[in-house]
Order: structure tokens, then sequence, then C-alpha cells
């Protein structure tokens, strides 16, 4: 819980979510649990967006209370193919109600909540499905193929592309339900293969206590550990190519997936289960990464490692600027010393942001920067720890903290990365509590080498505080000995959705300008997609096609932008394009 305010503060909604709300929908996690900023915070927004209590003192936007009820027809689904799914998934897995097709429609990006809070309906399924096994995916999948009925799917629902959204209607699969059993354990192999709505958590259970429900000699864990964990399935893991918190050490969801088995129109693809290979281009590579535009991830094989959190090493560095930072990081990332688990370098922003957020700035600590000559929007906070065998994890911590230290590191022990992970999978609450007041928060990353790093991150940041008083935190984390992933947060005064669409579209022209990769880990979706191919470039952008044409001819899976696959020329954006925002 935070401190209670000492001076005025804003009327958070702490109230019931009815079941049946819009606000069910665009909540982020747990009806009944919410997160407000702290003070310190609260008043460095004020200033930030020139506002002051009195806009805090009632709602300036839509609770989304209200029971979902629209007034949008079905697109083409008949009565004859509810039924046939009914024969199939049975009646209580079949349904065509408003909250249920609402439910599935959007994801997390500001656009879908600002819909949602706004009660925009539009591009929902006809109907949702929640199958059981995968041959009642193949069976409905084959139905629509013959018919050409679109297909979507939808996992965890926390898209921050518009991956989910079905823009031809129809049918939509929900796996969250039924679909998230374990097929097999393997301890020798030291895999575990699953059904794709399976949640993080539920994954981490199971493995966690393997010993009990597989019989194994000792506890597992995948190492997948997104912001999103609570509520992102593994299919969203590994169609979008995501990447956890801990991806330095575990690596990203590519580097832990063994096989895949999908549903596609042109019959089932089953990746090969070897650990490496030499025969032609990996077809589980040509398959992450689709986002539902080939076909339906049914089943996936992960890696998994002994589950060892007694051996993690904790740490926590402040250095004097950033370009200085940036050297530390590199050089803690070439040593060739191991690699840390979680690893994140916050720039001057981000760091004094966090140093509200995590209560640090009211603590003995601040006072020791200023001594020590450490200045506020210039410091930048380090943190991160090592897994692995104990023996491992100790001598990446003693490889990172001599690093820090030649670099002139404050050290600031475990403390700010234990207040970190407290905080990681909850911070996104914050976001509902401050929207309720028209404050926007969002996020968008790219994937940046060494040497291009400093430029991607003034140029993304030039066009981000072009608007005027918006805050942009900018971090780094999911490291590489050659580049790192930039992950840039903005918080903004704004709640009207032509404007953060044009706001989100500079910021995506200004990564594909500076020469970043359009996503690390988010993928792609219908949002992003009019830039991919620019950023690709022509002729590697037409072996998508290609495959898309192989797979899905008629473009029935995941159509409507996805990849940017069905996509006019004219709505495709090219480096050199000069764009009014403004008109967008």
């Amino acid at each position: 819980m935070s401190k209670p305010y000492k001076g005025f503060e804003p009327k958070w909604y702490r109230g019931e979510v009815p079941a049946n709300s819009y606000r069910s929908i665009f909540k982020w996690g747990k009806p009944d649990f919410i997160k407000v900023p702290k003070e310190t915070l609260y008043n460095m927004m004020k200033g930030i967006f020139n506002v002051t209590d009195d806009d805090f003192k009632s709602y300036n936007e839509n609770l989304g209370l209200d029971e979902v009820k629209f007034d949008v027809a079905k697109k083409a689904c008949k009565d004859e193919d509810i039924k046939f799914f009914k024969s199939v998934c049975g009646d209580d897995n079949v349904k065509d109600d408003d909250y249920s097709r609402l439910s599935v429609a959007y994801g997390k990006t500001m656009y879908d909540l600002l819909r949602l809070r706004n009660k925009i309906v539009e591009n929902i399924p006809d109907v949702v499905v929640y199958p059981s096994d995968k041959k009642e995916i193949e069976k409905i999948v084959q139905y629509c193929v013959e018919r050409r009925i679109p297909v979507y799917v939808y996992g965890g629902g926390s898209s921050v592309t518009r991956g989910v959204e079905c823009m031809k209607g129809e049918v939509s699969f929900d796996m969250r339900k039924n679909y998230n059993k374990v097929i097999s354990f393997n301890e020798i192999d030291q895999t575990i293969t699953v059904q794709t709505g399976m949640s993080g958590p539920q994954l981490e259970s199971h493995l966690n206590n393997a010993i009990a429900e597989f019989k194994a000699k000792r506890a597992y864990t995948c190492g997948h550990f997104p912001q999103s964990f609570e509520y992102s399935s593994v299919g969203g893991w590994v169609v979008t190519r995501g990447a956890g918190q801990n991806s330095t050490y575990y690596g990203k969801i590519e580097d832990i997936v063994l096989s895949q088995e999908y549903v596609t129109p042109v019959g089932k693809i089953v990746t090969s289960h070897a650990p490496a290979e030499a025969t032609g281009p990996s077809i589980n590579q040509i398959m992450m990464g689709s986002e539902g535009a080939f076909g339906i991830l049914t089943e996936v094989t992960l890696k998994v490692f002994r589950y060892m959190p007694e051996n993690r090493k904790r740490y926590s560095f402040m250095f004097k600027d950033w370009e200085t930072a940036q050297a530390a990081a590199r050089e803690m990332m070439q040593c060739e010393g191991g690699t840390s688990s979680v690893f994140r370098l916050s720039d001057p922003e981000e760091t004094s942001i966090m140093m509200k957020l995590y209560g640090v700035e009211d603590s003995p600590l601040a006072k020791l920067f200023k001594l020590r000559g450490f200045k506020d929007n210039e410091k930048c906070l380090f943190l991160g720890f090592s897994d692995g065998e104990k023996g491992f994890s100790k001598n990446v911590s003693r490889c990172i903290k001599r690093i820090a230290r030649h670099f002139g590191g404050m050290n600031l022990t475990g403390y700010v990365t234990k207040s970190w992970e407290k905080g990681r999978f909850n911070d996104p609450y914050l976001r509902d509590s401050m929207q309720d007041f028209g404050i926007m928060t969002d996020t968008l990353e790219c994937s940046v080498n060494w040497s291009n790093m400093a430029q991607v991150h003034r140029d993304v940041r030039a066009f981000c505080k072009s608007r005027p008083n918006t805050i942009c935190m900018t971090h780094m984390s999911h490291a590489y000995p050659q580049g790192a992933n930039l992950y840039f947060i903005f918080i903004a005064k704004m709640s009207d959705l032509k404007e953060y669409k044009a706001y989100q579209d500079g910021i995506l022209d200004a990564i594909q300008k500076a020469g970043a990769s359009m996503s690390h880990h988010h993928g792609i979706g219908k949002s992003f997609a009019p830039w991919l191919e620019g950023s690709l470039g022509k002729n590697e952008y037409e072996i998508f096609k290609v495959l898309k044409n192989h797979f899905d001819p008629e473009f029935l899976m995941n159509p409507g932008g996805t990849l940017g696959l069905d996509l006019k020329p004219e709505e495709k954006i090219s480096k050199s394009d000069k764009i009014d925002f403004t008109k967008r």
C-alpha cells in the first residue's frame, strides 16, 4: 500500500467494477485491485501538465461503469454457422451476446482503452468460440475456410498493437477459458508442451510445482516474465515474438520455444522438435511472429530451466549521466563474464520518475546523491539481478559491480531492485487511475545497436517532447552484446482519439526514420503495420507475402492489416514519406 497523502488526494476511483461493464473490459487485471501514484509523483505531474488539485476533484473521463450494450449487427455469421460451432464445442462454449463479443475485440493500447471508455464499439466478432482441444480448432478452421469466414484469435488480451481486433468480424477463438492444459512434461529433455491459452502464472505454477505434479526431481521455471505476465498467454508470447524482463539471461520467446503446431487453411504445420539442425530455413522461426496471419498456434513446446531463486543476486547503481551509463552497460554485456537475468538502465527522465514511484526520494539515498554530485535530470539508474547456478550468479554479480565501479557508479545495493520487483507486475494499474482524470500513459519500443542507440534515443525523444507538457521516460532493457531494446513510456494530459493516434504515429515514424527496428517484442499487429515494409525493405517484405499466399491465399486468418499484408500501397509508410500527422 502507498503511504497516505499528507495534502490533497485526488478522488481516485476505488469502487466496485460491475461484472458486465465497459470498465471490466478495459481495466487492467483484478477487478478489486487499484494502484494510485505516490504523492510525490502526483505533485510532479501537476507541475508538468500545468494542472491543479481542482482538476482532480471530479472525474474528467467516463468511468465505464455502464453495462455493455450496443447495436452493432453481425457482419456475415449465419445461424447455421453458430449451430455448427456449438455442435463442435458445446452450447456453453459459443457466445454471441454483446459482452462476449466486445470482451475479445480490443487489446490494451491506449487507443483501445479510449474507445472503450467512450463506448466506441467497432471491429468486433460476430461470435466467440471457446475451444477445449485442437481437434475442435481444426474442424472450425476447416469449416470457415470452406465458407470463407474470417478467423481471429484472442489469447490474454494484452496486445498493444491492435493485434486481436476483428476488422472483418465473424469468428474469434477465445483461448482463456478452456484451452490452457499441459499436454506433456519431459524432465529428461527439460521441456513442457502446453495448449496456447495458458497464462504466465498457470505455466509457472505447473513448473514450480513439478515435483508434486509431474514427479520431477526438482522445480523448474520458463524464465519468461513480461510485464503483462499475469494476463498474457503462451500463444501470444510466441506469435508476437515477445520478451520477458529476464530475457537477457533466458532469451526472448523464440530462444525458449523448441517446437510448435499450427492449424492453417492449407493443413496442419508441425515444426521440428530437435534442439538444433541444418535443414534449410527454420520453419520454427518462420512461424513465430506470424501473429495469426498464417494460422492458429495450437500447441507449443518450451524449454524449461531449473528454478533456483535462492541463488539470485540483486544490484543497483546510479551513474552520473546517460552517456556514461550506456558505456557501462555495453561493457557489462560485452565482457564475457556471463549475463544478468534482469538488465535495466533508465535515462535521466525515467530515473527521476522512478525515484518518486519507488519512494527513493523519501529515503536517505536522496541526500547521498547530492553529496556525491549526482545531479537531478542527469543521473541514470541501473538495476538488475542474476540467476542460475550459485557460482555463476555470484560471478555475474561480481563482474557487474566491478564494471559499474569502474564507470563511477554509486552502489545502491539491492534496495531499489527489490522495490522495482514489488511493482513490476502492478504498475500497469496506475494507468486506469490516472486516465479517469484524462492522463494518458502508453508505450512504444524498438531494437537498436550500441552504435546507433544514442541517436535513436535522441531523435525519438525529440518528437515525444515536441508536444508540450509531456513526460517521456526511456529505459534500456533486454540487452545483448550487440545492442538493446529502447522502451519509451509517454504520459500526457490527453484523451482525444485523433490526437492520440497522431502522436503515436509520429513516434512510430521517428523510430523508423532513426533506423531502429520497429519492434523488439510488442509485435506489429495492425497499428504498426503501415511502417513494416518501409522498415524491412521491399524485397525482404515480399517474403512475408509469399508465405501469406501459401498458408492463407484467401486472407481469412486475422485479416484487416495484420503485418500490413492486406494494406493498400497508399496505406503504407516509407522512411522518405513526409506525413502530416494532424490529418491522421
